[in-house]
């Protein structure tokens, strides 16, 4: 059985993981945004981590069909059920998790720490578990072993990005960061479980919950094309969320700022 095309997707996979977490850690963003200032670092890390995304995305579409196979749980009705109910699931997390990033601590550009609202209460990283379950799901359902090891990649960056992202932040916000951690999970439902949260239903982002079943069954719709054209739709889709995103928060940010500078010069 071929298994290059799974190796060399691992590999494209691997780079473009050790890139997007190896550049945040702190011996290497520190210098980088001393050098380039933060705003410089934000447009570095984005242009690398869109170039190797859509070179791995690329390739995999290229080959998706090629090589050993897969392990194809979709075959068995049960765990098909299962499954399509894990990616549902992920698909919401994803969709409505940047409803509250805009201030929250993951926010690039906020550098704060605030009480949990929203979905944040579910789970603190709802768009990297809602990835980390959809990736699973697939990793599990795919046909090919590539595929398989593209969404466990997937998954793996999804997981390890969550946990970077906790230790980076406890070092920078500290307590209040501390404080947070405490009363959030990264499971979904743990902390409300646990006792350490409560759901709040006016709090949860109605509209995007409900584009959330749009977008899951609009995804199943195009399933077989999503992949066409290299990748391209993937690759779009992806990338220009995740600007639309940036965008959003550095133009809060200024709003924030200049809000600050005008009170400033008022109490003068």
């Amino acid at each position: 059985m071929d298994a290059h095309p799974a190796t060399a997707v691992a590999l494209f996979w691997l780079l473009f993981g050790a890139l997007h977490i190896g550049l945040t850690t702190h011996r290497i963003r520190a210098p980088l945004v001393a050098r380039l200032s933060e705003q410089g670092f934000i447009a570095l890390f984005s242009v690398l981590a869109s170039v190797t995304f859509a070179v791995a995305i690329a390739y995999y579409a290229a080959h998706r069909g090629d090589g050993a196979p897969g392990l194809a749980l979709g075959a068995v009705p049960i765990a098909r059920g299962v499954l399509m109910a894990v990616v549902v699931l992920g698909v919401v997390l994803m969709v409505a998790g940047p409803a509250t990033y805009v201030g929250s601590p993951y926010d690039v550009l906020a550098h704060r720490a605030r009480p949990p609202r929203g979905i944040e209460r579910v789970t603190r990283h709802p768009f990297f578990v809602g990835l980390a379950l959809f990736a699973l799901a697939h990793a599990l359902l795919a046909t090919r072993l590539a595929g398989t090891v593209l969404f466990s990649g997937v998954a793996l960056v999804s997981i390890a990005g969550a946990a970077h992202q906790d230790r980076k932040l406890l070092r920078r916000l500290g307590a209040p960061y501390a404080d947070y951690l405490a009363a959030t999970s990264a499971v979904p439902f743990a902390a409300i479980v646990g006792g350490r949260q409560r759901l709040v239903w006016s709090e949860l982002p109605v509209a995007p919950l409900a584009a959330s079943l749009v977008v899951a069954a609009a995804l199943r719709a195009v399933h077989a094309s999503l992949f066409a054209y290299d990748g391209a739709y993937v690759i779009a889709g992806v990338v220009g969320g995740a600007g639309i995103i940036t965008w959003r928060s550095a133009r809060r940010t200024r709003r924030t700022h200049r809000r600050g500078a005008l009170a400033a010069a008022a109490a003068e």
